[in-house]
């Protein structure tokens, strides 16, 4: 019977020592190479021994293990489901667990559903209020650890660029009249520790070619993809969520929502088995299939977090859905590599690449505003009264 990381204990008063540390590290460097793989090369390299070419396990003996059966807060014990336990292991730099430090925005879409409002001006620039998109999702990458934002942009995009950049003008402006709140306001859309670069995407090929533009910048780092069209509201700032569960099982991970079955066409539809109530393993990947052809009732939404072996799998991609290099497609690729999970994320999302998920986002987020909030709340109810009336 495979030796499991949740006998170490019970192991140490019938193994003698060497083959019991054997054991334990090796079953340590099963969790970190293939944290949940159900990849059956990588299973049967381990099942026969045979090393997996970066690891070799004649060289366990040098290899430092640290927590082997620590479990982190907050996540149930997964060993009885999956006979995997989550642990951390140094190998002189060979396997480094490495944090989320760096987040890709695709920012160079040309905002059609929104002309003639986005002629002039990118999409991504549309106010909620009193702050505009890209912001609101700088916000929330910068909420979960962020320090290196990488926009990805096109033609006409430069407003994005300046919006970030630091403005002497209006600065000089606000401090001679004595307006601190607005001088602190405008200084706070990039805090000093955060950095943005910018990488222009010469063609509009899709999403997956947008994320592969990024491949310099980002390097052998993991890192987020965030679509600014998706407003998230969580308690938690959703991305943050992400993180953690990235950190804590070391598998790449995507958001989901459970959408309608009448809108299967408009999403990537998951294929997976649910391990937790919000957390699948995931097996594959539709793009926009009919409702009949969906294989759940969770899509896929605008926030990812990626090992960087996706690029091997980008730089292979062929067109698929509308001609264009999809992420999802490359996803399904990463599958045959290692395990990815779907996290069905805590809070709401305003689609704002539509219309009408604008102006709820508008709307919901003006109710909340400390400037506007109780006017517009009083405005919206005598505008119902109005029509309850008539």
């Amino acid at each position: 019977m495979p030796f499991r990381c949740a006998d170490a204990s019970r192991a140490s008063t019938r193994l003698p020592s060497n083959e019991y540390h054997f054991k334990i590290v090796r079953c340590a460097i099963r969790d970190v190479v293939i944290g949940l793989s159900d990849s059956p090369r990588i299973q049967s390299s381990f099942q026969s021994g045979t090393p997996l070419g970066f690891v070799q396990l004649h060289t366990l003996d040098a290899m430092r293990l640290r927590g082997v059966q620590r479990r982190l807060s907050g996540r149930p014990d997964a060993a009885s489901e999956t006979g995997v336990v989550r642990s951390s292991l140094r190998n002189h730099g060979n396997i480094a667990m490495l944090k989320v430090t760096k987040a890709v925005f695709p920012v160079a879409g040309l905002g059609t559903r929104f002309l003639p409002a986005t002629k002039a001006s990118p999409k991504e620039m549309l106010p909620v209020v009193d702050k505009p998109l890209i912001q609101y999702a700088v916000e929330e990458a910068i909420e979960a650890g962020i320090t290196e934002m990488i926009f990805v942009t096109g033609r006409s995009k430069r407003a994005i660029e300046d919006h970030f950049d630091k403005s002497y003008e209006i600065e000089a402006e606000l401090e001679a009249r004595g307006k601190e709140k607005l001088l602190s306001l405008v200084r706070s859309i990039k805090p000093s520790h955060v950095d943005c670069f910018y990488v222009r995407q010469a063609e509009a090929l899709g999403l997956g070619h947008a994320v592969l533009c990024a491949e310099k910048l980002v390097g052998d780092n993991p890192f987020a993809v965030i679509l600014a069209d998706d407003l998230l509201d969580g308690p938690t700032p959703v991305l943050r969520q992400m993180i953690d569960v990235f950190d804590h099982y070391h598998a790449s991970v995507i958001g989901v929502e459970e959408i309608a079955p009448a809108d299967s066409k408009s999403y990537g539809v998951i294929d997976g088995k649910r391990w937790e109530d919000d957390l699948f393993k995931l097996s594959g990947i539709v793009e926009k299939p009919e409702p009949a052809q969906a294989p759940s009732n969770f899509g896929v939404v605008g926030r990812y977090v990626l090992k960087p072996k996706i690029f091997k799998h980008l730089r292979g991609l062929k067109p698929g859905a509308g001609g264009e290099l999809q992420l999802t497609d490359a996803i399904q690729s990463l599958l045959t590599d290692e395990q990815v999970l779907a996290y069905r994320y805590d809070g709401t999302r305003f689609d704002c690449g539509s219309k009408l998920g604008y102006l709820k986002a508008t709307v919901e987020f003006a109710l909340r505003h400390p400037e506007v909030a109780a006017d517009f709340e009083r405005y919206l109810l005598a505008r119902m009264s109005e029509q309850l009336v008539v």
